[in-house]
């Protein structure tokens, strides 16, 4: 469509056109290919350059051809000399025969002769040299304007990152203790359910993006694999959510007094979707691993103490028989949300959980 329309512009309006196109292009081009050493860049802007040397080339012709004299003048001139005695020579033999022709048919004849050729149409008047430079730079300068207007009026090709999606578990065999728990929810389910598209607005981060999301049905530690508990995580660049569900028979209360026992503070109890919950800060745990640059191989370094994290524990029922959610979130530097923002991840992920999640 471009050289379609192209070809429909005058050639004073066209060729200069092209020469500011394919001049700012290729140089623009080998510019990058010597800054990034690219071969592959370097070859392109070769081509637009020697593709702009052939326009202007063309250009240079065309000028010289308008400046020099038509030889066609003298062409004529000979031609016509050339018939004169072409049409001399045959008149003798003409007188020669028997019944000579009439006159009538000779006077056309030497007419033809001797009768200059038709002078040819005086050529269209040339147009203005400055006019056409004018209209090929506010040509150029409306093209340029659509481009780079063009990105803010139509829609364009997004390079952003996308948000991180949750792998297909659906082939994931659970453990046994899955089959012996009344509708418990994967580690997928909780995935899917975590990594919504406003979770980073829940957070306080509205912009950014999903890096990571994952989820894993596993067992509860220190229960030789009898307690099922599914968790997913979804990462950020500011926070990490993860969230867990824990299918044993320890009401609120039984973990409330648990979490005194332990490192955990701020407790918190209140009351969500109806039912008993508690809010409680606690560290998460840092492991270094040396992978062994040196050939010798990984080694593990200690647990030390990690960044603190805030968590939101929310029981299954609304009459606390047992069992739990936990949403934790944490950052790298130490930084934590609201309890807000907890308190607004629950709301919007547990009524989206089947089983005994909505009871």
């Amino acid at each position: 469509m471009l050289g379609f329309l192209l070809r429909l512009l005058p050639f004073w309006v066209r060729e200069p056109l092209l020469i500011a196109v394919g001049s700012v292009l290729g140089v623009r081009i080998m510019y990058l290919a010597v800054r990034d050493h690219d071969r592959v860049a370097a070859g392109l802007g070769v081509v637009f350059l020697v593709f702009t040397a052939i326009r202007v080339h063309t250009v240079v012709r065309a000028l010289r051809a308008r400046r020099s004299p038509s030889p066609a003048a003298p062409e004529d001139e000979a031609a016509v000399d050339a018939a004169a005695q072409a049409q001399a020579q045959a008149q003798p033999q003409l007188q020669a025969q028997p019944q000579p022709q009439p006159p009538l048919q000779a006077q056309p004849q030497d007419q033809a002769g001797t009768e200059p050729r038709p002078i040819p149409e005086t050529p269209e008047k040339e147009h203005n040299a400055w006019a056409q430079a004018v209209a090929a730079v506010a040509v150029f300068g409306a093209i340029a304007a659509v481009l780079w207007a063009a990105p803010r009026f139509m829609p364009s090709e997004d390079n952003s990152p996308r948000p991180a999606s949750c792998s297909d578990g659906e082939h994931e065999e659970l453990p046994k203790a899955y089959k012996k728990t009344p509708q418990p929810v994967t580690g997928e389910e909780l995935c899917k359910a975590l990594n919504r598209p406003d979770l980073a607005e829940l957070l306080g981060t509205p912009g950014e993006t999903a890096t990571t999301a994952s989820g894993t049905s596993n067992t509860a530690p220190l229960t030789d694999g009898k307690v099922a508990q599914p968790e997913a995580e979804v990462a950020f660049d500011t926070y990490t959510v993860n969230v867990s569900a824990t299918y044993n028979k320890m009401s609120t209360d039984q973990y409330v007094k648990l979490m005194k026992f332990g490192n955990e503070r701020d407790i918190k109890t209140l009351t969500v979707l109806g039912r008993p919950a508690v809010l409680s800060s606690d560290h998460t745990m840092k492991i270094e691993i040396n992978l062994g640059s040196d050939g010798s191989g990984g080694s593990g370094g200690p647990v030390g103490q990690g960044p603190l994290a805030r968590t939101l524990s929310v029981a299954f029922e609304r009459d606390d028989r047992g069992g739990y959610y936990d949403i934790t979130v944490w950052s790298t530097s130490g930084a934590l949300p609201d309890d807000s923002a907890l308190l607004g991840i629950a709301e919007k992920v547990l009524p989206t959980l089947h089983g005994r999640a909505v009871r």
